[in-house]
């Protein structure tokens, strides 16, 4: 079973994806912003990669200029938090220790000399730290364009209560 530490960093990465998108979609100058608009899509490509290797599948990258607006990219991310959650369901102990193979680990070899094996907890910490990174830089990104950055900090999370994500309304 996975532990409370994990789902509770999984729940914030939620809750924290979601006041981000509720600070961006309705700063005009945001959703006009190629840099929010490509670390929005990054950060969520990355998500959905790590899910789908958990899973055994095979990559399947959404471009961004798939996307028609901020909005439409909103929903996708938004979908991606109802597939987690049955993902999590079937994780015990054996699931987690499960080796995750990464197609582009082998382009660290250069840089570290090895890839190391990463289990499937090591890369739920990897992605929800990865998230963390890239909110850092749209918050940066959204004052940079004239609007104030929510405070997503897991600690605030933990002092507000654990408190549900609150999605927009463009991304039910």
């Amino acid at each position: 079973m996975i532990s409370t530490e994990l789902r509770q960093l999984l729940g914030h990465m939620e809750w924290a994806d979601a006041v981000v998108w509720q600070a961006v979609l309705p700063l005009e100058a945001a959703r006009e912003d190629q840099r929010v608009r490509h670390l929005l899509h990054h950060a969520h490509t990355v998500q959905r990669a790590y899910l789908q290797l958990w899973r055994g599948e095979e990559l399947d990258v959404r471009e961004l200029d798939s996307f028609a607006g901020l909005p439409t990219l909103c929903r996708w991310a938004r979908a991606y938090y109802d597939e987690l959650p049955r993902f999590v369901a079937t994780l015990d102990a054996e699931g987690l220790h499960r080796h995750v193979r990464f197609p582009w680990a082998e382009s660290l070899v250069e840089r570290f000399g090895e890839a190391h094996p990463t289990d499937v907890r090591q890369a739920i910490l990897q992605v929800t730290s990865h998230s963390t990174y890239h909110r850092g830089q749209v918050n940066t990104r959204i004052r940079e364009l004239g609007g104030e950055p929510p405070l997503t900090d897991f600690v605030a999370w933990i002092w507000a209560g654990l408190p549900a994500p609150s999605w927009p309304e463009s991304a039910p």
